[in-house]
């Protein structure tokens, strides 16, 4: 079970699973803590894991006015000194790897590592197209579950479309007790959409994995090459026939990868 706790001046939603260093989980736009539950569950072995509720998502509320990135990315260094935690090996999923960025370029201090995972740091004219697309969709679409089937035709391999994988998470999405009003979602989208860090990546000075997926048309492996080009001696390694979310799709694999790197991290301090 997860609790709230207060930090930067909001109420976060955390969930937290095992014993050992420290990774803090980033989710991307509109995911709730939840998205990283074959995470929680399978980290929790060697890691002490934490995931949270992003502004806006979830169980942690909305705020009045604009939201930013740098806002929360503060919300993560915050929500680390609330725990006590004095650095963590950091893995940020798309908006969340932007929120990851930031967080290491803000508060240096919080990151051991940095896990960024389909992810960019300037968009194209596709991606404000799509995305742009997506914020009319939130309210557009004539339900719930079409507005899910039209979003995730961007996010799931077609096989997932095809063996049912996307299916369970659409009705797993719409039993969730604490779903994202369409506002939130826009919201949410929008300093996504337009945050950048491109000019700032080099400021970087942690170990950084950059992992992308081969079929991704959200954040293709041509966006995640120049983040990790531009983060000193940052990884970059292409998840073969995979897409946007495979840390959803391909668990077993997608956590004795970063299991590895953080073994490696932690092996030389």
């Amino acid at each position: 079970m997860g609790e709230m706790l207060t930090a930067n001046g909001t109420d976060l939603w955390v969930e937290r699973r095992g014993e050992g260093p420290d990774v803090l989980l980033i989710a991307g736009l509109s995911d709730p803590a939840e998205a990283w539950q074959l995470q929680l569950d399978g980290l929790a072995d060697r890691y002490r894991v934490t995931a949270f509720d992003n502004r806006g998502a979830g169980r942690t509320p909305l705020p009045d006015g604009p939201l930013t990135v740098p806002m929360m990315a503060d919300d993560a260094a915050e929500l680390l000194r609330a725990l006590g935690v004095p650095a963590a090996h950091v893995a940020g999923f798309s908006g969340g790897s932007l929120i990851a960025q930031e967080l290491a370029l803000s508060h240096p201090d919080c990151v051991r590592s940095l896990v960024l995972i389909s992810t960019w740091a300037r968009p194209d004219a596709y991606f404000l197209s799509m995305t742009g697309f997506w914020r009319w969709l939130a309210e557009a679409a004539p339900s719930e579950r079409a507005m899910l089937e039209a979003f995730f035709l961007w996010i799931y391999t077609p096989r997932a479309h095809e063996d049912g994988t996307v299916e369970r998470i659409i009705e797993e999405a719409l039993a969730f007790p604490h779903k994202q009003p369409a506002e939130a979602f826009q919201r949410q989208l929008d300093p996504f959409r337009t945050h950048e860090t491109l000019d700032r990546l080099s400021e970087i000075t942690v170990p950084t994995l950059v992992l992308a997926g081969e079929l991704d048309i959200v954040a293709p492996p041509r966006l995640g090459r120049v983040v990790a080009e531009r983060i000193p001696g940052a990884r970059f390694e292409v998840l073969p026939g995979e897409a946007h979310q495979p840390f959803q799709e391909v668990p077993a694999a997608f956590n004795a990868r970063v299991d590895a790197f953080w073994r490696e991290v932690e092996a030389q301090h």
